[in-house]
C-alpha cells in the first residue's frame, strides 16, 4: 500500500538526480579533508550563509551539539527558548555532552524578546555560572513552522554582541524561513555567529547538516565532531546529494508552503477542526481536533487505514507536514479522509 506521508518533512527520499550524483561522486577520506565533494558542499554552505567556513555533520542534532560544545565550557549557562529543538528534542545533550545548564526564555510563536534575553544574562558574581551562548531557532518547529522576524533576530544578536556572548542559530529549516521572508538565507544567518543548516528536512538529501561560522570556530568544532563519532570517511557519496539539496531543492520550498496553506484551509472548513490560518507560514500545520472530540492517536490510527500517515498524539493537536512528495492531489485526498474520519466518529 502506498501512503501519503505527512508525519514530517524528514521522510523525503533522494531524488533521481541525487541518486545519480551520489553514484558518480568523487570521494576521499574526510577526516584527512581529502573528500572533494564534502569540501565543495562545505564551501557552498559557507557562501550561502555568508560565513567563512562550514563543517559537514551527520545530523542536525550533531551540528547543534557540536556548536554548543565549541562555544562553551563545562559549567557555563546558555540562554535558550523554552520550546526550542536544542532544549526539547536533543536528549539532554547540552547537559550530558557540553555540561552546560540553561536559562530558559519564554517564547511567543517561537519568538524570544531581546529584552527577555538580556534579562537572563548573568552578572559577574562568584555564585553565578558564566553566560556564554544564546541560541535561537528559525523556523521554529514547536511553533508550527512559524518564522522568527528578522528584527527580533537582529535584536537578540545585538544583545549578544553588546555583552560579548556568541549567538547560535538552529536553522534546520532556514531555507523555509528565507522563502517566507523573501530574502536570501544569508540575511537570516547574518543575525548569528554560527548556524546549523539541515539537508534532510524537506530538501530530500538522505542525511546530514552543515554547521557554518568563522574559520577559527569551525577548526575547533571539527575536533568536537570527531569526539562525537562524526569523523566520517568517504562521505562524499551523501554530500553529493546535499549539494543538490542546497542548489536546487531549497529554491522550490514555496510550493510546499502553498500546499500547506491549501491543506490548512481545507481542514479548517471541516466542522470540529480548527487551524489558525495566521500561523500557517511555511510547511508545518498545527491542527486542533478538540471540537471533534478526538485525539491525535485516534486520528493517526484511522488515517493509516485510509493510506495517510501522521504522527499520533494523546492531545487533540496534530502536526501535518508538506514536502516535495506531497502534491495538490494528495492534499485533497487528506482533507477528504479527515472529513470521513470526523463524520464516522459522530
Amino acid at each position: 500500500m502506498s501512503f501519503i506521508d505527512m508525519r514530517s518533512d524528514t521522510v523525503t527520499k533522494p531524488t533521481q538526480e541525487m541518486r545519480e550524483a551520489m553514484y558518480r561522486a568523487e570521494v576521499g577520506d574526510d577526516v584527512y579533508r581529502d573528500d572533494p565533494t564534502v569540501n565543495r558542499l562545505e564551501e557552498l554552505v559557507a557562501r550561502e550563509m555568508g560565513k567563512e567556513a562550514a563543517l559537514f555533520t551527520a545530523s542536525g542534532t550533531m551540528a547543534n551539539q557540536v556548536a554548543v560544545m565549541t562555544h562553551t565550557h563545562r559549567g557555563d549557562e546558555i540562554i535558550i527558548g523554552e520550546k526550542c529543538h536544542i532544549y526539547t528534542y536533543e536528549v539532554g545533550g547540552i547537559a550530558y555532552l557540553a555540561g552546560v545548564q540553561t536559562a530558559l526564555v519564554s517564547e511567543v510563536d517561537g519568538v524570544m524578546e531581546p529584552d527577555d534575553v538580556e534579562g537572563k544574562i548573568r552578572g559577574d558574581n562568584i555564585h553565578f555560572p558564566k553566560t556564554s551562548l544564546i541560541c535561537m531557532e528559525n523556523t521554529h518547529n514547536r511553533a508550527g513552522g512559524m518564522v522568527v522576524p528578522l528584527d527580533k533576530m537582529k535584536g537578540v544578536y545585538e544583545v549578544g554582541q553588546k555583552h560579548g556572548i556568541a549567538v547560535h542559530l538552529d536553522g534546520a529549516r532556514i531555507y523555509n524561513a528565507a522563502a517566507y521572508l523573501n530574502v536570501e538565507a544569508k540575511q537570516i544567518a547574518n543575525c548569528c555567529d554560527t548556524v546549523n543548516v539541515c539537508l534532510s528536512k524537506g530538501l530530500c538529501a538522505p542525511m546530514g547538516s552543515v554547521l557554518a561560522g568563522s574559520k577559527e570556530f569551525v577548526e575547533r568544532a571539527r575536533k568536537y565532531r570527531k569526539m562525537l563519532g562524526g569523523g566520517m570517511r568517504q562521505v562524499g557519496v551523501v554530500a553529493a546529494a546535499g549539494i543538490i539539496a542546497i542548489e536546487k531543492m531549497s529554491k522550490r520550498l514555496q510550493e510546499d508552503h502553498d500546499n500547506a496553506r491549501l491543506l490548512a484551509e481545507g481542514l479548517n472548513s471541516i466542522d470540529g477542526v480548527a487551524v489558525d490560518l495566521d500561523k500557517v507560514q511555511t510547511n508545518l500545520i498545527m491542527v486542533d481536533f478538540s471540537g471533534a472530540g478526538i485525539t491525535g492517536d485516534y486520528l493517526s490510527s484511522e488515517l493509516k487505514e485510509l493510506g495517510i500517515l501522521v504522527n499520533g498524539s494523546p492531545t487533540p493537536v496534530v502536526r501535518f507536514a508538506t514536502h516535495y512528495y506531497i502534491s495538490k492531489e494528495d492534499i485533497k485526498s487528506v482533507v477528504d479522509a479527515v472529513h470521513k474520519v470526523i463524520k464516522n466518529n459522530k
